[in-house]
């Protein structure tokens, strides 16, 4: 039984802690790898792409809560959101309570956009999840969930 305890422990180590970013590295590379195609027809890069997805899953969401997820600059935010809005794939519209605040939606052409994205990385996503148990997966997913928190 103790040596079970020991094994059990041994994903804790730093060699295994380095093989867990490298894959979420190339695992991130990969999958944003299948959509360079769509993007570059698009003349989009990868910064784009990270913000369709996130307005897709989260309509409505503020500029401020953009800078906040993704982690960038405002300067940086700016040019790829003025290059979404002047090629109508993102609609903004004041807020509600607080007319200064921005609330970001994709338009027509931007849910087209965002789902030939998705359907290029979905194929390997669901290849995985087919391949795994359910327990696999709602355990990967919680994971990846505890390291966003």
């Amino acid at each position: 039984p103790l040596k079970l305890m020991i094994q059990d422990f041994l994903y804790l180590k730093e060699k295994n802690i380095k093989e867990v970013l490298e894959l979420i590295l190339e695992s991130y590379v990969v999958t944003s790898f299948d959509t360079d195609f769509v993007l570059k027809h698009n003349k989009f890069g990868r910064a784009h792409q990270r913000l369709i997805m996130l307005i897709d899953n989260n309509p409505g969401i503020t500029v401020s809560e953009v800078l906040n997820k993704l982690k960038i600059t405002k300067q940086s935010l700016s040019r790829t959101l003025q290059d979404l809005l002047i090629k109508k794939i993102v609609s903004q519209k004041k807020g509600k309570k607080d007319g200064r605040e921005k609330l970001l939606f994709l338009a027509d052409k931007g849910n087209e956009l965002s789902k030939q994205i998705f359907d290029t990385q979905k194929r390997r996503i669901l290849y995985a999840f087919k391949n795994s148990t359910p327990e696999d997966v709602l355990s990967f997913k919680n994971v990846l969930i505890k390291i966003i928190k």
